[in-house]
């Protein structure tokens, strides 16, 4: 696991600075189309090497949670359903993993789905646990006054 995140720094910081390099102007136009092929087969060596279905955690039950807030929703309402989101998996131990994020897709495809959260169990008896725990029930009433739509994904990790 540790590899992992060591892979995840190392991938952010390469990819990182070489594209800043490329958006800043360091580097010539043919230069920059020889580092940006050499970028994307580093970045995509690194991401590979990160993945999350290492062989350590194949067969780990995944929970895929898109949000699209209503138009209504103040920043701070949505940073508060961020908050508790976070803080469910110091409360359920049956969680193993969590990350979260906005969108930053430019292909606009995402219909409007804002935020994803990806929560890893054991197997789906974790999730099981999860789903009518009363943190996770406490969460989804603070979360349904302002929500508009959520998509949902279960799946189990392949290798």
């Amino acid at each position: 696991m540790a590899s992992a995140r060591h892979h995840k720094r190392q991938r952010r910081s390469i990819c990182g600075l070489l594209y800043q390099a490329l958006t800043a102007g360091l580097v010539t136009v043919t230069l920059a189309r020889l580092l940006s092929l050499s970028a994307l087969a580093a970045c995509t060596i690194l991401t590979l090497m990160s993945t999350p279905a290492t062989a350590e955690e194949a067969g780990v039950y995944r929970h895929v949670v898109l949000f699209k807030f209503k138009d209504s929703a103040t920043p701070d309402q949505v940073q508060s359903v961020e908050a508790a989101f976070k803080a469910l998996p110091s409360k359920i131990d049956t969680i193993t993993g969590f990350e979260w994020g906005t969108n930053l897709s430019p292909e606009g495809k995402d219909e409007g789905f804002t935020h994803c959260f990806f929560v890893t169990f054991k197997d789906k008896a974790g999730l099981e646990v999860y789903l009518p725990h009363p943190d996770h029930k406490a969460f989804g009433a603070l979360l349904r006054p302002i929500l508009d739509k959520v998509l949902v994904l279960d799946y189990t990790a392949q290798k």
